[in-house]
């Protein structure tokens, strides 16, 4: 299969077409329906005869070329009606009838009641294509996108939460003038993931003939936004990472910020608590989920030997070779393990036992992650003396 996407330099169409280079070249095997042999890309820096080109061969076009924030207004028409109309007609051209996507916008079925030049416009390109596919009975998939967030988004143009992100990453105000607006969003995978079922013959069809829906969008206010990223912000600091939930908003917030670090605060130092046995380094703090750490224990050196009555951990030795041992607190119950990186396995730190980890090594350092079911509360530490037999 051969695919054109327009605007292939845009938000959007680079991400698709990272997607699509991906299926082509075998490194994204969970579209295994999806077999391409060529991608045709089309933007501004483009000519007419590179997509006259395309549109003779494409088996099927993602057209998300467009303009939204010209200086001039009438660019709007011209930016997206006539470079819905120029497509068209070099498909035309060559009487190729394959499917096509039109990227249009939620402001589209807003004309009549609040119109604006790019609702006009977008309108303006979704009449072209439905009445290019009731002239030649071409497949249209026309999508209404509300607002956009991802990596490679634009900040300080288009979008709020590249603006946010982008400005909370490198130290610059933002300005929340509503908190409580509310916005629908679009988080750019989830739109991809879209377009690849669209691609696959399996799209989410609206009631409307020709319109195409994008079943998960997350409705936000401008106030949760700057929050959660004002709390992504202060995650080196503190440690803590905030609830995320798989499919939420805050886990797809969270990847588009980490895509507006800049160099510096892309690494970040953490704390180590040294002495002559070795050190203890939190590295992070769950809301709900405890804490993970790194423990390291110089050669021949025991660490532990104390009890917890609820909070419980789990040691996994990543380097050296280790003995472990827990203890009932009446003695009558001693399990032991020998562990090593070489072949790592994970120990459970029962709650009432007495339990150490001790480096066999008499000249390596002893590296283990450690996890704990809680994050370590000084007032609350739940941490016991105990003797070991």
């Amino acid at each position: 299969m051969k695919i054109l996407v327009t605007g292939s330099a845009g938000f959007v169409g680079r991400n698709l077409t990272a997607a699509l280079q991906n299926i082509r070249d075998g490194k994204d095997m969970t579209h295994p329906e999806i077999s391409l042999d060529e991608i045709f890309t089309y933007d501004v820096d483009s000519t007419e005869a590179e997509l006259d080109a395309a549109c003779a061969r494409a088996d099927f076009v993602f057209h998300f070329a467009g303009v939204n924030r010209p200086l001039d207004p009438a660019d709007f028409m011209r930016g997206n009606r006539d470079a819905a109309a120029l497509l068209l007609d070099r498909l035309k051209a060559h009487k190729n009838t394959c499917p096509v996507v039109f990227a249009s916008s939620v402001q589209a079925s807003l004309v009549g009641r609040y119109d604006n030049e790019y609702g006009r416009s977008k309108r303006a390109g979704e009449e072209l294509f439905l009445s290019y596919g009731a002239e030649t009975g071409a497949e249209i998939l026309i999508y209404r996108f509300p607002n956009l967030f991802g990596k490679w988004c634009r900040p300080s143009y288009n979008s709020v939460v590249a603006t946010f992100c982008h400005n909370i990453a490198n130290g610059l105000p933002i300005r929340v003038d509503s908190a409580d607006t509310e916005l629908e969003l679009l988080y750019i995978d989830d739109l991809v993931e879209e377009m690849l079922a669209a691609l696959s013959g399996k799209p989410s069809r609206a009631a409307d003939p020709g319109f195409c829906e994008v079943p998960v969008t997350h409705r936000v206010t401008l106030g949760e936004i700057a929050g959660l990223i004002r709390q992504f912000s202060e995650q080196p600091v503190n440690l803590v990472m905030p609830d995320m939930p798989e499919g939420s908003f805050a886990k797809k917030l969270f990847s588009t910020y980490l895509s507006y670090l800049p160099a510096e605060k892309t690494a970040f130092s953490l704390t180590p608590h040294s002495d002559a046995r070795g050190s203890f380094t939190e590295i992070i703090r769950t809301v709900g989920a405890g804490q993970i750490s790194v423990n390291i224990s110089r050669p021949g050196v025991t660490k532990g030997m104390h009890w917890h009555h609820s909070k419980w951990e789990l040691f996994v030795v990543v380097s050296g070779l280790a003995r472990i041992r827990l203890v009932s607190l009446d003695g009558s119950d001693v399990r032991t393990f020998e562990v090593s990186g070489a072949e790592p396995r994970a120990v459970y730190m029962l709650p009432g036992f007495v339990h150490e980890i001790t480096n066999l090594s008499d000249s390596e350092d002893l590296v283990t992650l450690m996890w704990a079911n809680e994050g370590f509360d000084p007032a609350r530490p739940d941490t016991y003396r105990g003797e070991m037999p």
